[in-house]
């Protein structure tokens, strides 16, 4: 069993509003003022929390929404980490939306009560927001579009679920894969019909500026970067996490005495 050491929470005081929605972001101190200006996009409807993956809190304190905010406090860890064992479904319960949100995005064009009446109007159960088509490395499916409101696909950089669905994608998520990896193809089994509760909110777009961040918190080693480090281990995760969902998948056809050669029996098929 893995310990927590060093683990830090910190509860807002004085709460009196209860929030809507829960944004998250993990977070380095170094990126103190990219994520001041993320929060200051979001009312007190949603809950502001926190993973700091530097170990230090107490350096946030400057700002006053992070006397609102929930701090949880273990290094060198991964959103996905921490989401496997922080945001379980129960404990997030309450809130209708959840945001799982990277540290370096720019959210000057993000205004977030129209991106949830957006994602409400069009029934969005796993959504995120559109992403600068000339700025920083992303899928050129969920890329902003100038031409309409809303597009299909999300991957896991700002990913957005309602209740329900992250209550399926955190059963999905792997203990010990925490890179996420490969999560985004999946989404689509969390969802039905995945084409029409899937999508991305092009006209509420944000910018991924890549900021060198966690992938430079490990150690070098061999001579490589710590960031390549990181991403050999990601396309490692990649690889695990496709072979559990095959396996998955078979293991569900055989107890369900399903033929996987019939293709209309698959309703999460490509």
């Amino acid at each position: 069993m893995q310990t927590l050491k060093n683990l830090v929470v910190k509860l807002p005081k004085d709460l009196t509003i209860k929030p809507k929605y829960l944004v998250t972001f993990t977070v380095g101190c170094d990126q103190k003022k990219n994520v001041d200006a993320a929060v200051k996009k979001f009312s007190e409807d949603f809950t502001i929390l926190l993973f700091h993956y530097d170990g230090q809190t107490t350096e946030w304190d400057e700002f006053e929404w992070s006397k609102r905010a929930i701090h949880v406090s273990v290094r060198r860890q991964t959103k996905w980490w921490y989401a496997k064992r922080f945001l379980h479904p129960d404990i997030v319960a309450p809130y209708d939306y959840i945001f799982i949100w990277d540290e370096d995005l720019g959210v000057e064009h993000f205004n977030a009560e129209e991106y949830i009446r957006l994602v409400r109007k069009y029934g969005l159960e796993i959504s995120q927001p559109g992403l600068e088509p000339n700025k920083g490395l992303t899928w050129q499916m969920t890329k902003r579009r100038g031409d309409r409101e809303v597009h299909k696909f999300v991957e896991i950089m700002a990913p957005v679920f309602s209740r329900d669905a992250w209550r399926c994608v955190w059963h999905m998520l792997q203990n010990d894969l925490a890179h996420g990896w490969g999560l985004d193809f999946a989404l689509r089994r969390c969802v039905e019909p995945a084409h029409e509760k899937i999508g991305v909110v092009d006209s509420q777009w944000i910018i991924h500026q890549t900021f060198p961040s966690l992938g430079n918190q490990g150690q070098a080693e061999n001579g490589k970067a710590p960031w390549q480090g990181v991403r050999e281990k990601c396309k490692k995760e990649w690889t695990m996490f496709r072979v559990r969902m095959t396996n998955a998948k078979k293991a569900y056809y055989k107890e369900m005495g399903i033929n996987p050669t019939n293709s209309t029996a698959d309703p999460h098929r490509s």
